[in-house]
């Protein structure tokens, strides 16, 4: 409501773990709501216990997230979920529906959403080049071999932070966050984590650039305003 270019992005439905007729209609609503600026990216997750606290199964949540992928472009297109049912509003405003990006890692998850994704989200914790790369590098060789007539957009993102002991805090959230992974994991990804000062920021922000990045994502470990206060500052001095 307060912006009228920036584009709203989900980031990202665990798909699975949700109704795709739901999904199709909160995501159709906020095209609307948007003016048509909504972009939608969807995965499966990783975390079991996210699925068991919504009553969703873990097992075969990829190829669901397949087939619930076309369920919501029917729904966008006016078609019921079923027979004898209504078509399921609103329509979207962008013609066939927001975009879709796939949160994908794996060359067997990439081979499965050439089929239908637009794009994929590519995510390097510190925002290390090689790393978005080796994820592009798999994705144009999966839409290439599924046929695809166009290349795939290339969304990437990091996590960062600028605030007051960013250091501290942005190693606490990182832990935090993989916490459920086991110690040593999470201890590691911790440690790796840099990007907590405006030179280790704008370097990430060259290496996502040097690797193809179309659009970036940069994921702030505190709810501090300052967060964006200092990003543009850097943003601004590039």
């Amino acid at each position: 409501a307060a912006t009228e270019r920036v584009r709203i992005y989900t980031t990202l439905y665990v798909l699975p773990m949700h109704s795709a007729v739901r999904v199709a209609k909160e995501v159709a609503t906020m095209d609307v709501l948007s003016n048509g600026r909504m972009t939608v990216s969807v995965g499966v997750g990783g975390r079991e216990k996210d699925y068991q606290a919504v009553g969703a199964s873990f097992k075969g949540r990829f190829q669901r997230m397949d087939e619930q992928v076309a369920t919501m472009r029917s729904i966008w297109a006016g078609e019921p979920p079923f027979e004898g049912a209504d078509p399921v509003g609103p329509p979207p405003l962008q013609d066939g529906g927001p975009r879709i990006l796939a949160g994908v890692m794996g060359p067997k998850s990439m081979a499965r959403c050439s089929r239908w994704a637009d794009g994929i989200y590519a995510w390097s914790a510190n925002g290390e080049q090689h790393e978005i790369e080796q994820f592009f590098s798999m994705a144009d060789a999966a839409w290439n071999e599924a046929g695809r007539d166009s290349k795939p957009y290339r969304l990437g993102g990091f996590w960062f932070s600028l605030a007051d002991d960013a250091p501290a805090r942005l190693r606490q959230y990182v832990y935090d966050y993989l916490a459920i992974m086991g110690d040593d994991i999470a201890t590691m990804m911790a440690d790796m984590v840099t990007r907590n000062n405006p030179d280790a920021l704008r370097q990430a922000l060259d290496n996502m650039e040097a690797a193809g990045c179309e659009e970036v994502f940069l994921v702030p470990a505190t709810a501090d305003i300052s967060e964006i206060d200092r990003l543009e500052e850097v943003l601004a001095s590039r």
